[in-house]
């Protein structure tokens, strides 16, 4: 008869295991009863239902599940005390060497190290302005200048340090409206195509005039070579989220850039309390985990990544378009959240329900599944899936598509 410590491993290898028994309920379950643990189900408890994340790394739904490895440093670090500011010193010490940046510091996620980047810019290590932040700007710059077409909901994070955000299209125009109050000036990644102004432009302005570029890279991995792409380019500063495609702890990030700049953040935020970012906290189980995130993801074998993603939407493909009148297809966004994809689509004549109605009934099923899209489509990654969920993801797609659900 096979034993338990064997039936786990077997259980580890099957690939509809996380689908058939809830994400990884079964296996902690079994897990905490070898370990002579009571095991709890804290959420079924709350009342709180799980889901197969079909979606990708939206904060709403959760981000990501965290790798073996960043749960470890998690689980190590939590059992000792350490210093923050050391702890934030070697860190950011290690993951500048890592990504070969002249310096780096781990944030309360992307829209902190806007926030902690951009008071770095305004105050440097200066204690005294650091705690003028956000009312009283009387000493330091208090504009920020952008695209209009990279004017966002998380631009906010900027204008969380007191300054006014200045709008502008064309080159010629940036140029205009440069002036002694000019602080910083602000590029987000993913709405490059949509600007006038483009990558080596922008960091070239910033360059003649003597200001501080920063960009907005929060879901911007993978692949892996842009965590090296835009220090290199030339801008200052450069934010990544860490709970998307790094897998480490969603309410964690990344600030690379500048040393005088870095250090200038750092002066914003914890342990110093009188500051805009004391509220962003990252305790030491989150910076090391952050860290580990890091050193997994850049160790990883990344072409079998894409081929596991490619062979999941692929399958999920295959079996939605088996429906009549379902037209899907495999795309790959240029920048942000570049994986594998899928848009689909069908004829609303043969289908009577809408984007809307299909989401709803994948939502509230059994198991429920969460993805996006549109009144007219349905949009799939498999990404953030266990391995097998796709299986379970297609077999209910067909199911609701086919009016069987």
């Amino acid at each position: 008869m096979i034993n338990r410590r064997a039936l786990l491993k077997n259980l580890s290898t099957l690939p509809l295991v996380g689908g058939i028994f809830g994400g990884n309920y079964l296996l902690a379950k079994e897990a905490a009863t070898m370990a002579g643990k009571p095991y709890r189900d804290y959420f079924k408890e709350l009342g709180v239902r799980t889901f197969i994340n079909a979606a990708g790394t939206y904060t709403a739904m959760s981000g990501c599940l965290m790798r073996d490895d960043v749960m470890d440093a998690i689980n190590y670090a939590s059992k000792q005390y350490v210093n923050i500011d050391d702890l934030q010193d070697k860190v950011g010490e290690r993951i500048a060497e890592l990504l070969e940046c002249e310096a780096a510091t781990v944030t309360a996620g992307c829209f902190s190290a806007l926030t902690l980047g951009l008071a770095g810019v305004l105050t440097g290590t200066d204690a005294k302005k650091a705690a003028q932040l956000p009312t009283d700007l009387s000493g330091m710059k208090s504009e920020v200048i952008l695209q209009k077409s990279h004017h966002i909901g998380y631009s906010h994070a900027l204008r969380n340090c007191g300054v006014k955000l200045i709008e502008v299209e064309t080159a010629a125009e940036l140029e205009a409206a440069i002036n002694d109050q000019t602080a910083m000036l602000w590029f987000l990644n993913y709405a490059n195509p949509d600007g006038q102004i483009k990558y080596e432009e922008f960091i070239s302005l910033g360059k003649k005039h003597g200001i501080p570029t920063m960009i907005d890279c929060a879901a911007d991995v993978p692949p892996k070579e842009n965590l090296f792409k835009y220090t290199k380019m030339g801008f200052d500063l450069v934010c990544f989220s860490g709970g998307k495609g790094l897998r480490g702890p969603q309410s964690a990030g990344l600030l690379l850039g500048r040393k005088d700049l870095i250090a200038g953040a750092r002066q914003n935020t914890l342990p110093r309390g009188d500051t805009v970012g004391r509220g962003m906290k990252v305790n030491k189980e989150e910076t090391l985990g952050m860290l580990a995130a890091l050193e997994n993801f850049l160790s990883r074998d990344h072409e079998a990544d894409w081929k596991l993603w490619k062979g999941q939407i692929q399958h999920i493909h295959d079996v939605a378009a088996s429906v009549d009148g379902v037209m899907p297809e495999i795309h790959v966004p240029e920048i942000a959240n570049h994986v594998p994809s899928l848009r689909i689509k069908w004829d609303m004549d043969k289908i009577k329900m809408d984007g809307n109605a299909v989401r709803e009934k994948l939502r509230m099923g059994h198991p429920s599944i969460q993805t996006v899209g549109d009144r007219e489509s349905l949009g799939i990654t498999t990404w953030m899936m266990n391995p097998g969920e796709e299986r379970i993801v297609a077999s209910r797609i067909k199911e609701v598509l086919s009016g069987m659900a």
